[in-house]
């Protein structure tokens, strides 16, 4: 007999739907709300301009992921410790994939400071944010990875299978993201708003745990 999430301890199950509304508010609000206003994929010079001007703010984005990196690593442990009676392999390996994202986008960061550094001899910076974005697409393939073998794991711990199937699209869309940015670029922008999955199942899956974290025993 699996456990299922009513064996889970509450504390825990609340730790690990914050650490997911710190991992999706940082990520948005870094890529979306912090940088990605200040590059002009087209213009070097406006975009040199707009990072020169706005540097806390892009700094203040690059702070932003690497504590992002740090949530989504306790986070993959949390849910390890939470989801290995269900089947240690299978959350063994979800662990594996969801360290290895973590691992690629920060180390990826290193090319945000590339991009400063070439600002600063009055280089180009696009081509260093340009290995940034590919960067973070190739995490994403891991998390793609990771979504899949959460979605058996969560169906197997009692989730409801809403939130679980919605795991399992939103992992089809980053590893098609990815794929796509690799292997068939023009096909990669028409997917974007795939990308909305993703965003509504997570958010979903992060209020059903603080949900289930703080709801009376």
């Amino acid at each position: 007999m699996h456990p299922s999430i009513n064996d889970a301890p509450q504390g825990q199950l609340l730790a690990a739907g914050l650490l997911y509304l710190g991992i999706i508010g940082l990520g948005i609000s870094s890529e979306v709300l912090l940088r990605g206003p200040l590059i002009d994929w087209t213009d070097s010079t406006a975009t040199t301009w707009a990072i020169a001007t706005g540097e806390s703010r892009f700094r203040l984005s690059l702070g932003f992921d690497l504590v992002m990196a740090g949530f989504d690593v306790t986070l993959a442990v949390m849910l390890f410790h939470l989801l290995r009676g269900v089947d240690e392999m299978w959350a063994l390996m979800a662990m594996a994939f969801r360290l290895m994202q973590a691992a690629v986008i920060a180390a990826n960061l290193l090319f945000l400071v590339a991009a400063q550094d070439a600002i600063k001899i009055g280089a180009d910076p696009l081509p260093c944010l340009r290995m940034h974005a590919a960067g973070y697409d190739l995490g994403l393939a891991f998390f793609g990875v990771n979504a899949l073998l959460m979605a058996g794991l969560l169906c197997n711990w009692g989730a409801p299978r809403l939130f679980a199937w919605g795991i399992a699209a939103a992992g089809l869309v980053y590893l098609a993201g990815s794929l796509t940015r690799f292997l068939a670029p023009e096909w990669n922008a028409a997917m974007q708003p795939a990308y909305l999955v993703p965003v509504l199942a997570e958010t979903a899956l992060m209020a059903w745990l603080l949900w289930r974290g703080l709801r009376p025993a």
